[in-house]
């Protein structure tokens, strides 16, 4: 363990939506299941590395359509220190995070009376998204064990582009629970020991937002990176490398022998309005030069078939698909392709596969948080072409990867025929070699050890009620 750190031996993750599992079950495929997940089990896992014990403690299901989540205990084979535990609560079916707030305080509950039951508590508690933030208010009142608060997306953002849509104040407070979660991530802000952040633009301009009773100026917030799995995002030659260069091959087999060996323009990231990927298929097809110069994959998880998907699902994913078809008309299997492509290490092959054509990864989302697609495309040597909007702003400042408007398609088509003809993807590679888990782990580390040397933050009880209030409403 490193030195300074000695006060710590036994942090828990609370992450009370989503699931984790030693296989990544549905991982960043389902709206509940994103990239905040990945994140949780890549810093427990750094941390674990470091010597700290770690437990993920989430929610068991026992539901027929979710298998992978019903065992109490589970673990990652290559991470003895990390364990996850499966707090039963909600009833056993899988729930939508929105359906969960009214629950959490018997999540709490049980995991008091979990730890009560070893005989050993963490140390400390670092909570996710404002579901796990509450969780680590009602658990401080319950033990007084401090927290850190990392949002991941807030909600005021997300209500504000919801209402900007047409929806209505009452339509996306029942479906969305705005009310229960702007309250939650106030009151894991002002009880937090620290506040992590991923850039300084979401420190100051996302918590600047009038809903947050808060100074994001104040030495509460930390700016602590992300990370990527270097193990697997890298630019060494894999044995999924050859698996994934057949599976491309036979994607791409009907197309003009002439496009078989053009480069691709990339996307890869959940089928979600806010990734905004119709914006690229627009730019794509009204780019001629663009066009010419290469083809365009669309990485959809779980999919074999775009349009059997299509005739026979009726959700939002299927709907983005089918717009997506509409625009790339005749195109698809000529110039635009798909690939089910769903585990990090055939998508890191992709990758390294396709760089070796001089590819470019687009994310072209209307905002981006971070962007730790971008920087796991970068490292296995793809050119890289990201909204201005967010994160990616931050983590190529200085001209690594090309930033582009992500609501104008000229804008979009011009920068990635730049990128896929003029642009060196070796200062992307150099960017992305700069972020680890490891350090991210050891962020947190240096802020834990400073909260448990300071007093610790007593609970205005006016404060637990406006809660339990609210959610009797639910």
């Amino acid at each position: 363990m490193k030195r300074g750190l000695s006060m710590i031996k036994k942090v828990a993750f609370f992450n009370p939506q989503g699931n984790f599992d030693r296989n990544d079950s549905h991982l960043t495929e389902h709206p509940d299941f994103g990239g905040q997940l990945v994140y949780v089990k890549e810093v427990a896992k750094a941390m674990g590395d470091i010597g700290i014990e770690v437990d993920i403690i989430t929610r068991q299901i026992i539901d027929p359509d979710w298998p992978e989540f019903s065992e109490p205990y589970d673990y990652y084979p290559d991470a003895p220190n990390v364990r996850i535990v499966r707090i039963p609560f909600g009833g056993e079916k899988f729930l939508r995070k929105e359906d969960l707030w009214k629950f959490l305080p018997d999540y709490v509950e049980k995991i008091y009376e979990f730890y009560k039951s070893e005989g050993k508590f963490p140390d400390f508690v670092t909570t996710h998204y404002g579901d796990g933030g509450i969780s680590g208010v009602l658990f401080l009142e319950k033990s007084g064990i401090p927290f850190s608060f990392t949002g991941h997306s807030l909600g005021a953002w997300k209500m504000d582009k919801i209402l900007s849509s047409g929806v209505s104040v009452e339509e996306a407070e029942k479906k969305y629970r705005f009310s229960v979660r702007l309250l939650a991530e106030n009151l894991s802000i002002k009880y937090a020991s620290f506040v992590v952040c991923s850039t300084s633009q979401e420190r100051y301009v996302q918590y600047s937002h009038k809903a947050y009773n808060t100074d994001p100026y104040s030495d509460k917030f930390k700016v602590i990176p992300p990370g990527i799995n270097s193990s697997i995002f890298n630019t060494e030659s894999k044995q999924e490398d050859e698996y994934v260069k057949k599976y491309l091959d036979g994607i791409i087999a009907r197309a003009p022998v002439k496009r078989q060996k053009l480069p691709f323009i990339i996307m890869s990231s959940r089928l979600d309005r806010k990734k905004n990927h119709i914006a690229v298929v627009k730019a794509f097809m009204k780019n001629e030069e663009l066009r010419g110069s290469a083809n365009l994959l669309i990485v959809v998880r779980g999919v074999d078939d775009a349009f059997k998907f299509v005739d026979t699902h009726s959700t939002e994913e299927a709907e983005i698909l089918r717009e997506i078809l509409n625009v790339a008309g005749n195109e698809v299997g000529i110039s635009v392709f798909f690939a089910n492509i769903s585990d990090q290490r055939n998508l890191a092959g992709l990758y390294r596969t396709t760089a070796q054509r001089g590819s470019v990864f687009v994310l072209p989302a209307i905002y981006e948080p971070f962007g730790l697609a971008i920087i796991e495309a970068a490292a296995c040597g793809l050119k890289v072409v990201a909204t201005k909007n967010g994160g990616p702003s931050e983590i190529f400042a200085n001209g690594e990867g090309l930033l582009i408007d992500p609501e104008d398609t000229h804008d979009i088509g011009h920068k990635i025929y730049v990128a896929l003809t003029q642009f060196d993807a070796q200062k992307s590679l150099e960017t992305a070699r700069k972020y680890s888990w490891k350090n991210t782990a050891l962020g947190y580390l240096e802020n834990i050890q400073k909260a448990l040397e300071n007093k610790r933050t007593s609970i205005d009880e006016g404060d637990i009620k406006r809660f339990f209030e609210i959610i009797k409403c639910i």
